[in-house]
Order: structure tokens, then sequence, then C-alpha cells
């Protein structure tokens, strides 16, 4: 999602770098250029890792961590349910100028396709779709609010005190669409609890079929925004977002072993590099200093 979010938001902000619960091993504690950061250990939810933790900040395409957890946490939810593309969903992206999966008027793809259309070239039109199919009312905009009020009342029953939705894919109109690193990273441990949502983040490319409405096949390729994914030994995902006032934000996972962590990175202009500094703080290794990301094919979104 490239469209200019509105204007960052502080509350209760910690100013200071601080490594708590740090590894026994004796690893420094890594500089970073992001300006809110966060590294748990997932097992525990304890944070090994914060910098100004508890500060509200635009949050971009990573939004659609939140809009993906609650579709598969959805009780009953059909993953292969096929749902129609409407041309609207074409329309919000052009009119927003916003990240898309292309998807094609009249086509019919399932809930599963979407998630990845979602995830993957954080495609705002199947993020609208997934919207517009589960939320309930009688016309699109009342049914992406109350889709959007399930990702709220999902942040609250975590016991998120600093993250509020305006959105389900991250373009905000009036800034009141924001979390803090802490928060965010708690969204994301929730939602990696998910097999099918860990499947999804963990794809670096994805390619599937669809039928047409002339009953043809269609065929989409999408692929991973998260350049980590193949780039950091052990990383499983999970989402990018960039907005004018969210900056480059990285959400991301990985496992070594029996350890898996979770961190955030709001506003940073090398989201990788810190992430992956972030975890080798956490395994207590230099992968960092040696990784090379992975490339994005011509054409391919930019998130």
């Amino acid at each position: 999602m490239r469209n200019a979010a509105v204007v960052a938001l502080t509350a209760g902000a910690l100013l200071t770098v601080s490594p708590l619960a740090a590894p026994a091993h004796a690893v420094p504690v890594p500089p970073i250029a992001s300006k809110g950061a966060v590294l748990l250990n997932n097992a525990t939810g304890t944070a090994v890792y914060t910098k100004t933790p508890d500060t509200r900040r635009q949050m971009a395409s990573t939004t659609k961590i939140m809009t993906a957890a609650v579709v598969v946490n959805t009780k009953g939810i059909n993953l292969n349910h096929v749902v129609t593309i409407k041309q609207s969903y074409r329309d919000y992206v052009v009119k927003q100028g916003a990240s898309s999966a292309d998807l094609k008027t009249g086509d019919k793809v399932t809930v599963r396709q979407l998630l990845y259309g979602t995830m993957l070239p954080s495609g705002c039109d199947a993020a609208y779709a997934l919207a517009d199919l589960l939320g309930k009312g009688t016309t699109p905009a009342a049914r992406t609010k109350s889709f959007i009020a399930k990702m709220n009342q999902t942040a609250t029953s975590l016991g998120l005190k600093n993250t509020k939705f305006d959105s389900f894919d991250g373009i905000s109109q009036a800034g009141q669409n924001y979390t803090t690193p802490r928060d965010l990273a708690k969204i994301a441990s929730y939602a990696m609890k998910n097999a099918n949502f860990r499947a999804v983040v963990a794809t670096p490319k994805y390619v599937t079929t669809a039928p047409t409405s002339k009953g043809t096949k269609r065929t989409y390729t999408w692929y991973n925004t998260n350049q980590l994914l193949g780039s950091y030994k052990g990383a499983i995902g999970i989402k990018t977002g960039t907005g004018t006032a969210a900056g480059p934000c990285l959400v991301f996972a990985a496992t070594r072993g029996d350890k898996t962590f979770v961190g955030v990175t709001l506003n940073g202009a090398d989201r990788y590099k810190d992430a992956a500094k972030l975890l080798d703080f956490g395994f207590g290794s230099s992968t960092a200093k040696t990784m090379q990301l992975r490339s994005l094919p011509a054409g391919a979104e930019r998130d």
C-alpha cells in the first residue's frame, strides 16, 4: 500500500532502546535506523529488544496482517469458497493508487487465493474482496465497515490499547489507522498461530489459476514483497508496508532450531537490515553482515 497516510501518533512513548530479557550469549545490542522496533520471543511473548515500543505510528499495509487473521479465524470459514471479482475492487485500487493483485473482473477465485493475493503482492483489491465477503450489510460500504469493526474487536480481545483500524488494507483517510511496535508484534504472533496464515506468509512465489467469466482459465503469479524470505536463514514471514506517513515497515519472523522470534520495524529506511540485525541479536548470529536480499522480478509489486 503506497497511499499517503496522515500523521504519526504518539502515546506513552518509551524513548530509549532497551534489550529486554537479552539472550544469554554476549551479543551487542544492534543499532538500527527504524524509529520503532520490537523483537519478541514467540514462545513466551517476552520482548528481547525494544525501541520506542509503545509509540503510536501509522502501519501502512502491515494492516493486512489483521485482515488475514480475521479471515482465517472466522468460525466456519471455508477457504475454498468461491468469490466473483467485482469491477469495484479494480476501480478502488486505481482510485487510491494502491498495490494490487491485478484481479480481473468476473474471475472466480477462492478465499484462499484472496489471502495469497492480499499478503504476497499486498493486493488492496484482494483485501477489499475479503472485507466485502465477510462483513455484514447491504452495501459494500456497510460490509467493509463491519469487517473493520471485526478487526478492532480482535485487537481489543488481544488486550491492545494502542491500536486502531479504520481501514482493511492500510489506506487511511483520517489517520486513525495506527498501532505500536509492541501491539503489532502481538497481532503477528496471534496470526502466526494459524497454520493457513503461516503457509501464506512463508511463500515467496505463488502461481494459481482461476476460471474467467468466459469459461477459460487465467493464471495469476504473485511474488511476496517481503524480501527477507529467501534472504535470511530461517525467515518464515510476515508482511511489508510502505506509506508516506508510515515510512517503510516490516513485520517479520524466523525460526532456527527450537527458537522463533517475531519482530516489527516501523518507519525505517533500511528495514531488512534492521530486521536481520534484530534476529541476529535473538539467535546470537551474524547473518546480517553477509545477507543478500532476494530480488523481485521486473513488474512485481513493491511495498
